[in-house]
């Protein structure tokens, strides 16, 4: 099992910027892929972006591609999610997870406890 622990999260005016932090410890070999997923109140959650933990090789909602960025550190197993242009409905609870190289929610099967964006108009 991979244990995973974010950071980052907070409160931000509309247009300011923050970086999420997940750092993966434990069985991290067997995962292909880190992602984060977002869900706001009364919604479900969705996916956000995914990175290989080999090639770097990125995916990126549409909903966040220009504004947001995932990137890793190998060395440290940790993955980062840049967030710039935020808007208030990129406010939701922000959960890293580790699977598989996808935009599915199913094929992550380690989650971490989620760290709260708020974005603030």
């Amino acid at each position: 099992q991979v244990q995973l622990v974010e950071s980052g999260g907070g409160l931000v005016q509309a247009g300011g910027s923050l970086r999420l932090s997940c750092v993966a410890s434990g069985r991290t070999f067997s995962s292909a892929a880190m992602g984060w997923f977002r869900q706001a109140p009364g919604k479900p959650r969705n996916f956000v972006a995914a990175i290989s933990w080999s090639s770097g090789s990125t995916l990126h909602a549409m909903s966040v591609k220009g504004r947001f960025t995932i990137s890793r550190d190998y060395a440290k197993n940790t993955v980062y999610l840049q967030m710039n242009s935020l808007k208030p409905e990129d406010t939701a609870v922000y959960y890293c997870a580790a699977g598989l190289n996808s935009i599915l929610e199913r094929d992550y099967n380690s989650w971490g406890q989620g760290t709260q964006v708020t974005v603030s108009s």
